[in-house]
């Protein structure tokens, strides 16, 4: 008996040391679950450890400024407790310090809102030394120390989350826009750097509300320094038949707006944002007539887009709207050749063409007007029908015949207009009740 007792001693002395962790579960999902909204994503914060210790226990680290490991089983994020102390403008002037020492507390109050400095422990007990919970309550967006003015992203992060939650009611703290205007009055929103922007930037486009994000940039002044396309926008008058709202800035965001309702697609919700550029160009003596617009904003979606490093599908996208926006609108006045021609022109006969993209677009277009915003757009039914008559063209009398090159270029065209023809008079007789003219 003895020697079994010995033996399990001896056991449990060769085993490894077993560790217990301290960990709170953080940000995103304490915020959503006390919103009662689905969690997607659980990140932790680790207290008194060390990367060591974590190693030792069969993390991965993964963190490149600041020690953060996946569990190696649930490959969830663990980041060690840490403070920030600013060292250089910027947001990427900062030293971490990370060590046992750091307490959860310390670690929450770097974070940037209120909202996000909660943490819950393993018992699901809350731990809120910003009173979160109570802006939570309160519908409110406010910073969580004065350290949110060391980091300029922080601005874009806020007008992200008003993207996000505007629709339940969240604005943003008085005092905390006005510490925004002394960030942006600073010269702290100059630093950052174009990929990051547009990082933001995307993650807002696909947010419930992402009109949301603008009007926050532009109330703090942060939208002339980063977005002045769009900010030049706004005060600028458009005919009150047509637009009942007249200012062109207001327009747009009405259109943003129309944009996320009609489609979840970012690059559909940057063509909608974009489309009006060219009107921000119109010398003043013409207004309120914007004549040519959709050509003269080419250059300064080119200058968005490159200064952002925008990826090319959006580019592409948002050209042909900014182009054939208003072609789409008259598509009932179009003749059979120039809607023939206006298809080539958006690449719509190719395999897996953009073209369903294009069309929602241009109905956010037309519904982002005051008094427009239920409209039936029967335009963009009409260019489908248009495109699929033109579609079913049967080429094989053309190969028969031999044709190659330009000559079978043409005489396909005289095809698609025809089935075009006919499909323009059964779609007006059957949607209006008479015959196109």
């Amino acid at each position: 008996m003895e020697l079994q007792y010995l033996a399990i001693i001896l056991t449990a002395w060769a085993r490894p040391p077993r560790f217990v962790m301290k960990k709170f579960l953080v940000g995103g999902a304490v915020r959503d679950r006390l919103l009662g909204r689905p969690v997607t994503e659980h990140d932790w914060v680790v207290v008194g450890e060390t990367p060591e210790s974590m190693f030792a226990q069969g993390f991965r680290a993964v963190g490149k400024d600041f020690p953060v490991f996946l569990h190696p089983e649930t490959h969830e994020e663990y980041a060690l407790a840490r403070t920030e102390r600013k060292t250089a403008p910027g947001y990427r002037g900062f030293t971490i310090h990370a060590a046992p020492d750091v307490t959860l507390e310390e670690d929450l109050l770097r974070r940037d809102l209120t909202i996000n400095a909660m943490a819950m422990d393993e018992e699901g007990r809350l731990i809120d030394p910003c009173n979160g919970a109570a802006d939570l309550a309160a519908r409110t967006l406010r910073h969580a120390s004065p350290a949110f003015s060391e980091d300029p992203v922080r601005i874009l992060r806020i007008a992200r989350f008003a993207a996000r939650y505007a629709h339940l009611g969240f604005t943003v703290a008085t005092e905390t826009r006005a510490l925004m205007r002394q960030m942006v009055a600073s010269g702290e929103v100059d630093a950052l750097v174009a990929e990051r922007v547009w990082v933001e930037l995307a993650r807002a486009l696909s947010e419930t509300t992402p009109e949301a994000f603008f009007e926050v940039l532009r109330e703090c002044g942060a939208l002339a320094r980063l977005f002045p396309e769009i900010e030049r926008l706004f005060g600028v008058p458009q005919p009150a038949q047509y637009h009942p709202e007249i200012d062109t800035g207001v327009h747009t965001l009405m259109v943003l707006h129309q944009a996320a309702r009609l489609s979840a697609d970012p690059k559909v919700r940057f063509a909608a944002l974009t489309h009006d550029l060219g009107k921000g160009l119109t010398p003043k003596e013409q207004w309120p007539s914007h004549r040519g617009h959709e050509r003269s904003g080419l250059a300064a979606l080119e200058t968005l887009c490159e200064r952002l490093r925008a990826p090319k599908e959006f580019r592409k996208l948002a050209a042909k709207v900014m182009l054939y926006h208003g072609n789409c609108h008259r598509a009932f006045e179009l003749r059979p050749a120039t809607l023939v021609d206006f298809l080539h022109a958006l690449d719509a006969m190719r395999p897996n063409s953009h073209l369903q993209s294009f069309l929602l677009a241009c109905e956010a277009d037309a519904r982002g007007r005051t008094g427009h915003e239920d409209i039936v757009y029967a335009q963009a039914d009409y260019v489908r029908s248009a495109h699929q008559a033109a579609l079913s063209v049967d080429i094989r009398p053309l190969t028969e015949k031999g044709l190659l090159g330009p000559q079978f270029g043409q005489e396909l065209r005289l095809l698609r207009i025809q089935a075009v023809s006919a499909c323009k008079a059964e779609f007006m007789a059957a949607k209006f009740g008479h015959a196109a003219e």
